[in-house]
């Protein structure tokens, strides 16, 4: 049968966000080892239990679609997840492996936030208002994630970048709060 219909889109698209999801699931916990700041490990086993109820919920989708929960190889998150992975094996330390792992964690965020933002969609134009409460949910966790990791990565950011600018110095640069406070004090 010829797949030709929005819903069987919608149902393959939920595919995709499920096996993506799933991969997710096996990932974070490698991400939150890899992980050197405390609030970013914890950041990543709390996004871990997050990820787990994204499954659950779309599970529920497909029980409500009278479909069986699988997954379809979602290449994109594959990708992702791959380049995921290599940050975790070059030889970055301290801040800059941190800076590297938000920035790994922030191009999934981006992708799951532009996924669910068009299952939500599919969902809206096919009826499924119950998926739309759950998919609205799941999107709004993922953008809640997204601003966590972005507000982190103001600190760590700054901290690798004083971390290099003082291994090339041969000494070590305040913090970006150091410096703004010793700003004002002048």
């Amino acid at each position: 049968m010829e797949n030709n219909t929005l819903r069987q889109l919608y149902v393959e698209e939920l595919r995709d966000i499920y096996d993506a999801e799933k991969q997710l699931i096996k990932a974070l916990p490698k991400m939150a080892e890899a992980a050197t700041s405390e609030e970013l490990r914890n950041g990543f086993e709390e996004h871990l239990e997050q990820t787990k109820g994204h499954a659950e919920r779309l599970e529920q989708i497909f029980n409500e679609l009278g479909e069986k929960a699988t997954g379809k190889k979602c290449k994109g998150m594959q990708g992702l997840v791959s380049e995921g992975s290599e940050i975790i094996d070059e030889d970055f330390e301290g801040e800059v492996k941190d800076a590297g792992l938000i920035s790994a964690a922030q191009r999934v965020e981006h992708y799951e936030i532009a996924a669910y933002g068009t299952v939500r969609t599919y969902a809206t134009l096919l009826g499924e208002e119950n998926a739309v409460t759950l998919l609205e949910k799941t999107l709004a966790e993922e953008k809640e994630t997204d601003q966590k990791l972005t507000e982190l990565a103001e600190g760590i950011n700054a901290e690798a970048n004083a971390s290099d600018s003082g291994e090339q110095t041969g000494q070590r640069h305040p913090s970006a709060t150091g410096k703004a406070k010793a700003a004002r004090a002048r």
